[in-house]
């Protein structure tokens, strides 16, 4: 059952499983899951249909590290199977927004499959220049997320707000 009454359908139901996942098991990600959940990525939502985006993945575990030792929180990329970086055209009006949307279609891909991730900023970050040159990404495309990804050794699940906090209908008015 929903929490908010009724029956639950699988894409609900993979959505409200998807938690981030920070500890990995040794164990690669098959290659047709990976281009799965690429797929997935670049049927995005898109402003103008610009589709402003580049799609990479690491595996190799000296580049993940190197990307690992270039962030402030997430040297636990060093750890996992593969790492998906996700660019926008810096001249797009709307990449941020359509770069974003394809981060969370990655990552409920990746959750449908059984495969934890975790979402690690890059937009604004001082690293993502510096993980654009070691990708060897062109000039016009920016960083905006790094997804480190592969089956969950321990899933850490962090407590959300309640419905009722985060929710206005019509008219937002204080409680007083």
């Amino acid at each position: 059952m929903s929490p908010i009454g009724g029956t639950m359908n699988l894409g609900v139901t993979v959505i409200r499983s998807r938690h981030s996942v920070r500890k990995y098991k040794d164990s690669p990600v098959e290659d047709k899951i990976v281009k799965d959940a690429l797929d997935c990525a670049r049927l995005a939502p898109t402003a103008r249909n610009e589709q402003p985006w580049l799609f990479g993945t690491v595996q190799k575990r000296e580049t993940l590290q190197a990307i690992a030792d270039l962030t402030e929180n997430a040297r636990f990329i060093a750890d996992a199977p593969l790492c998906f970086a996700i660019f926008g055209k810096r001249d797009a009006k709307y990449y941020l927004e359509d770069c974003c949307a394809a981060t969370m279609q990655l990552l409920l891909a990746l959750q449908a499959w059984g495969v934890g991730s975790c979402w690690v900023a890059g937009e604004k970050k001082d690293y993502a220049e510096d993980v654009r040159v070691l990708l060897n990404v062109p000039e016009e495309y920016t960083l905006v997320s790094l997804v480190p990804a592969g089956y969950p050794e321990e899933i850490q699940i962090a407590k959300k707000k309640i419905l009722d906090e985060v929710v206005f209908f019509e008219r937002y008015e204080e409680e007083g």
